[in-house]
């Protein structure tokens, strides 16, 4: 679904929302103008492609972050002291246009629990263009956005597992080929304010971080799962109408606010994203972030800081009631439809340890909080807190060591659903109330084009709001994982990446 944090500088929509390819380096989506530091990688995904431009303030760079996608690479965990050239995979034609192209895959069997065993593969292939308009047409600050992902494979929670929650991020938004961006971007005020609009996800903008996608499970990346069940919040690769303006209050305040088209039509299988009227919009949904950044030219361990939520003015289904009032688990009719909810979130990220002042390695801690604030929701809360190592052994600077842990807490809404189900079926038993999820991975540097994340995952309590009449609760599900990432330019030498020579 997410894909998936931002695009090259905060697309990974990890893709949509969607797989990260290297250590997380910062929130570059968050850098303050003129303090954007270099990036080393970003989430495969939904990375875009960085411009080179010439400005009194070195502009934040952005990247196609998840997939999403989306997720994204900046300026907390992977900045070194001198910028390299181009952010790895780039292919740059040197006259303001540049692409990428990278595959990210994500294989997953679960030996342990789930309503049976099982193993599945989800893919995404991605290809990027970026053409700075200064360059090519002497408009200053501006810049145009490409993006097409192709999404492939089998999702194992919807499988085999049973639970809402993939474990595999890089699957959903439709398994086909769409156009996932196209967007005009400007800069002005030296770079204090950045706005971008046309065909764009929320996801890859708002509730990302480029440490999310380090993860394969779709909890956590590319965004906190919580929003994606609460509320309209569009996600990588379905892109619909958009826009959203970062102000730089100062150089490290900022505020973020957005607005996207809601059109469940666009979420439709085989939907190509070329229809661009606004037939089938049922409302927009409104994000914001109040927020405070630091990255590694103004801060020795970078943080970011924020609080925000989002104001969802859009049609959506009852949790509980059908058409004509009554229990829809039931009596099996349609159910309802509503309009309208909200939600507040406060997330944060804190590199607290950095052995050598001029190297990206060391731990950054981070943490979100989610709450519902108007509706009729499935979910009351989410909690998440996590870390993530950057450089392992001696001669491993850019493999990772991450680990998170996150609980989503179920509404009476939903435990009433499954509880009427049970019920019908003769069936008296205690449904829980949270659902636990949490994974450990290691990311290795293969080569400067491959990355390899072999993780583990560990579901308590899988829920099942899915499947109501599932006579027992799901088992507790043990998940074996791997994500597989390619810069595809760099693969046949003409980019370079992390170790590069």
């Amino acid at each position: 679904m997410k894909a998936g944090k931002a695009a090259w500088a905060a697309l990974g929509f990890c893709t949509a929302l969607a797989g990260g390819t290297r250590p997380a380096e910062a929130q570059e989506a968050s850098a303050p103008p003129g303090l954007a530091g270099p990036r080393l990688g970003a989430p495969a995904a939904i990375r875009r492609p960085v411009l080179r431009r010439v400005a009194r303030r070195a502009p934040p760079r952005r990247s196609f972050g998840d997939d999403g996608s989306a997720a994204a690479a900046a300026d907390v965990l992977g900045q070194t002291a001198t910028p390299p050239t181009l952010p790895p995979g780039t292919f740059d034609l040197g006259n303001g246009l540049s692409f990428l192209l990278n595959y990210t895959g994500q294989g997953a069997t679960n030996p342990v629990g789930g309503i049976r065993r099982g193993a599945a593969w989800a893919g995404q292939l991605f290809f990027g263009i970026d053409a700075d308009l200064r360059r090519l047409a002497g408009i200053e600050g501006s810049s145009f956005h490409v993006a097409v992902t192709n999404r492939h494979g089998r999702s194992l929670a919807n499988d085999v597992i049973g639970n809402n929650t993939s474990v595999q991020e890089i699957f959903g938004g439709g398994q086909t080929t769409r156009l996932t961006l196209l967007s005009y971007q400007q800069k002005l005020f030296d770079n204090r304010l950045d706005i971008e609009v046309g065909r764009l996800v929320a996801n890859i903008n708002f509730l990302n971080s480029p440490i999310y996608c380090n993860f394969q499970t779709n909890s956590a990346c590319g965004n906190p799962t919580f929003v994606f069940k609460t509320s309209n919040f569009t996600f990588w690769p379905v892109a619909s109408w958009g826009g959203h303006a970062k102000a730089w209050l100062t150089d490290r305040v900022f505020l973020h606010v957005g607005a996207y088209e809601v059109n469940p039509l666009h979420q439709q299988p085989g939907d190509n994203g070329l229809d661009f009227s606004i037939r089938g919009a049922t409302g927009a949904i409104v994000p914001f972030e109040l927020g405070y950044a630091t990255s590694f030219t103004n801060d020795e361990l970078p943080r970011n800081y924020g609080i925000g939520g989002w104001i969802d003015r859009s049609d959506y289904t009852d949790p509980v009631r059908d058409v004509a009032g009554g229990r829809a688990v039931l009596t099996g009719l349609s159910p309802a439809t509503r309009f309208g909810r909200s939600g507040v979130y406060a997330r944060f990220d804190q590199m607290v340890w950095r052995p050598d002042p001029k190297g990206i390695q060391g731990l950054t801690l981070f943490g979100v909080a989610m709450a519902g604030a108007g509706g009729r929701l499935i979910e009351d809360y989410f909690l998440e807190i996590g870390a993530l190592q950057t450089g392992t052994f001696a001669g491993r600077p850019y493999d990772t060591v991450g680990f998170v842990i996150n609980s989503q807490t179920f509404s009476p809404l939903a435990l009433g659903n499954i509880e009427a189900a049970q019920a019908s079926l003769g069936l008296f038993r205690r449904i829980p109330r949270q659902q636990i999820m949490m994974e450990l991975n290691y990311g290795l540097q293969v080569t400067p084009a491959i990355r390899l994340t072999p993780n583990l995952q560990y579901i308590v309590n899988p829920d099942q709001t899915r499947f109501p009449y599932y006579p027992k609760n799901i088992p507790d599900a043990l998940v074996i994982g791997a994500k597989l990432s390619v810069d595809l330019f760099t693969l046949a030498g003409l980019a370079g990446g992390p170790s590069s020579p």
